[in-house]
């Protein structure tokens, strides 16, 4: 991969590496994702190279390299930082990595996640090991030619470049075999279908479908990183559409299977984060047929009902304690502002506006409801300028009452709750009121 912001020095930095090679009397072309990307209009910033250089025949022509996956044949080559730069120095420029991987044919998977052995080959073995046909594609960057977006002619040995063309992602060779060697080419054919609005071929969505209950044997680690993609992703209502209509949503969530019709989900701004997805997506499932509004989860609830459905995707999707406190914190808040905004006082309203997770949980009741909605964003507005703030800094704190004399105890946080929902609501305007309402709350 040559991963960097800036599209010309990526392929500047892969294209150096090639002619290297090629100059060492080596083949080596673009290789998956960048001559996908290219084809499809697209200006990849990450480009592989795929060589018939053995890895440590890589490592002596590129000293700066590491050799990250030996068993694969895989070299990351660090391209020198003025290649791509005009002649000049670039020294402060963004280094450039081009990962180098050796044409290989891989052996058995026994634990359906990487072959048991590989063994170096030529390209057309390499094309026909690949996940799927779109990225089993190569160009070669140095014959006269144009590939899409791409100086040079395409190779293409399993008819990939007519499934871009058919907008068909389908599985390169046998499909079940595909799906047996890595259970989770199942939810990468879903997120490569989603994000570039192809369909998945029959044969391919078949096998998935074949395959669906071995996912629950792929690590939870790696699903919930393919999954965070998928819902970070704008097109992310038809990714989950395709989990639930290939039976991938049960073992991706460890629940039982549903065929929601995810309009929360859809209605999510385009740059909605994947937690909030996540969020959307659990109210969407929790909402009954022919309802009007989805069984609002209560996380206060320990042990069973709703709680267990946030612990189940912690657990199910590896979420991190930062994730997991996110997601609970978004459904709490949308199910107080769906069903007690309108009976809230000014405090707590302010209280839940100035929350971290306003935005998304406001963002998923706007599929709900639209006019709950603007109602609320409206109302929220005209608190903002009520003369007193949001969320002003509180008049007492607990260092304030401590100096007071009061001694820390069961009444000190309720005490100092009191006074700011009193500033908050302009009952108090001053610290010595807030001090002296805080501290007939502790005697």
């Amino acid at each position: 991969m040559a991963r960097v912001s800036d599209p010309v020095r990526a392929l500047a930095g892969a294209t150096w590496v090639v002619k290297t090679l090629r100059g060492a009397g080596h083949v080596a072309y673009f290789a998956g994702g960048c001559v996908r990307d290219a084809l499809l209009g697209l200006r990849p910033t990450d480009y592989d190279v795929a060589t018939d250089a053995t890895p440590d025949r890589v490592r002596r022509m590129f000293p700066r390299s590491d050799h990250v996956g030996a068993s694969f044949g895989v070299v990351i080559v660090h391209v020198p930082r003025d290649v791509g730069m005009g002649g000049a120095a670039g020294a402060d420029a963004a280094r450039v990595d081009v990962e180098a991987a050796t044409f290989r044919s891989d052996g058995p998977y026994s634990d359906a996640r990487r072959p048991d052995s590989v063994r170096f080959a030529g390209p057309v073995e390499d094309a026909q090991r690949r996940d799927f046909t779109i990225n089993a594609l190569f160009v070669d960057p140095l014959v006269p030619g144009r590939a899409g977006g791409l100086d040079g002619v395409l190779i293409d040995h399993v008819g990939g470049a007519a499934d871009l063309q058919r907008r068909v992602i389908r599985a390169v060779g046998d499909a079940d075999q595909r799906l047996s060697e890595d259970h989770l080419r199942a939810l990468r054919a879903v997120r490569f279908a989603a994000r570039l609005g192809f369909t998945i071929d029959a044969a391919t969505a078949d096998a998935i479908r074949r395959h669906a209950s071995q996912l629950r044997g792929v690590s939870r680690e790696r699903i919930g990183e393919e999954l965070r993609r998928m819902l970070a992703h704008p097109a992310r209502r038809h990714g989950v559409g395709l989990l639930q209509e290939l039976a991938l949503d049960a073992p991706v969530l460890d629940d039982a299977p549903s065929r929601s019709t995810l309009r929360l989900l859809a209605a999510l701004p385009s740059e909605a984060d994947a937690t909030t997805a996540v969020a959307a997506w659990l109210l969407d499932r929790s909402w009954p047929e022919a309802a009007d509004q989805p069984v609002w989860i209560d996380t206060t609830r320990k042990r069973g009902g709703p709680q267990g459905q946030v612990s189940r995707v912690r657990a199910a999707l590896c979420l991190s304690n930062d994730e997991s406190e996110t997601l609970d914190q978004t459904l709490r808040l949308v199910r107080h502002l769906a069903t007690g905004w309108n009976a809230a006082g000014v405090a707590r309203r302010k209280r839940w506006a100035t929350s971290g997770t306003f935005g998304q949980a406001l963002s998923i009741v706007r599929g709900w409801s639209p006019a709950a909605r603007e109602s609320i964003a409206q109302a929220v507005d005209e608190l903002a300028e009520d003369g007193i703030g949001l969320g002003p800094p509180p008049f007492v704190t607990g260092d304030d009452l401590v100096r007071a004399g009061i001694t820390p105890g069961p009444a000190f946080k309720a005490a100092l709750d009191a006074a700011y929902d009193a500033q908050l609501e302009g009952v108090v305007a001053s610290k010595a009121a807030a001090l002296e309402l805080a501290r007939a709350k502790c005697v």
